[in-house]
């Protein structure tokens, strides 16, 4: 009979190889031909989102604090590692839109909020609906929170080291580092000392949780216009296609959609009503449209586009059958 322990670890393992393929390459970047990339990028995603989950279980909080550290996640690895939100010249983002206080404004706008939804909450939720009997409680002992900080760390170094030969010659300004180390303690003690802990189930509230498939439908809409509305593709060189100041509409627009399906979110989530297959109709929408956006924006030619359809078949497949174990199940995955 395998143990709690060994579960937990199994269930951190799951986490961890499954959070690059969430972010990564379910939207095409990087190619399936260049899938073996995912090796170099795996010890900064998988242990910094299983990092995470462990410090929000052992602390009692729960979703807003993994989105605050999920923010903060996005900002080591974009600010401090691969240093992409200054950075004048890495994947042209420079051009996007103005910078602001040295900063990519929409590189940073559609990044940070990204990494939060789909590098640590999404791959969190769908292995929380895998092992619903651990979702409440740490994979890890001391020593594994220990070490999944420590592989972080050497997972930054590397990454840092990488991008050095994409981004030859560019550092970031030592105020902007010392900015995003302060912004990274704060989102860090915000989420672990200041969010309130995660309270049991909720009552019933007056509003109504809308059905599954509206909800994966929506999330859908949420994330491929969230990202569409910030990532330049069929050619563009602004987001949505814009010119000179233009440029701030979408991104207004952006943050306003994030915004209102935060809050949305928020409110059906403190329904009673919310269940199991709620959250995986959410996290299965957002990663559907998620992939279709790849198709659109990163498939290079035919052969791309062809191979990243075929991989998001397969995650339906296998969405569907994680769907099949929560179609009776109890209290939602909070």
């Amino acid at each position: 009979m395998v143990t709690s322990r060994a579960r937990g670890r199994w269930a951190a393992l799951l986490l961890a190889g499954l959070t690059p393929v969430v972010a990564e390459l379910t939207l095409g970047n990087p190619p399936l031909r260049q899938a073996w990339l995912l090796l170099l990028w795996m010890p900064i995603y998988g242990a910094g989102t299983v990092l995470i989950r462990e410090l929000v279980r052992r602390t009692g909080r729960g979703w807003p604090a993994i989105l605050l550290l999920g923010a903060a996640y996005g900002i080591v690895e974009e600010g401090l590692a691969l240093q992409a939100l200054t950075s004048p010249t890495i994947y042209g983002v420079a051009g996007w839109a103005p910078r602001i206080l040295g900063l990519n404004s929409a590189y940073t706008e559609l990044n940070i909020p990204y990494h939060g939804v789909f590098s640590v909450a999404l791959p969190i939720l769908l292995v929380d609906l895998i092992v619903p009997a651990l979702r409440h409680r740490p994979y890890l002992g001391r020593t594994g929170l220990v070490v999944a900080g420590v592989v972080f760390v050497l997972g930054a170094l590397l990454l840092r080291w990488t991008t050095s030969f994409v981004d030859p010659g560019h550092q970031a300004p030592p105020a902007a580092l010392a900015a995003f180390v302060l912004v990274i303690a704060v989102l860090a003690l915000l989420a672990l000392r200041f969010v309130p802990r995660s309270p049991g189930l909720p009552a019933a509230a007056p509003w109504t949780v809308p059905a599954p498939p509206v909800v994966a439908c929506l999330a859908g809409l949420a994330a491929f216009g969230y990202l569409a509305l910030l990532f330049p593709f069929g050619g563009a060189r602004h987001p949505a296609f814009t010119q000179g100041g233009w440029v701030v509409v979408p991104m207004v627009a952006a943050a306003l959609l994030a915004v209102v399906a935060g809050v949305l979110l928020r409110r059906w989530t403190a329904h009673g009503g919310w269940r199991d297959r709620h959250s995986l109709a959410l996290a299965g929408g957002a990663l559907v449209a998620h992939t279709v956006f790849g198709m659109i924006a990163n498939g290079e030619n035919t052969t791309d586009r062809v191979s990243l359809a075929t991989l998001g078949l397969v995650m339906i497949g296998l969405l569907a059958l994680l769907a099949r174990r929560t179609r009776h199940d109890g209290d939602g995955a909070r």
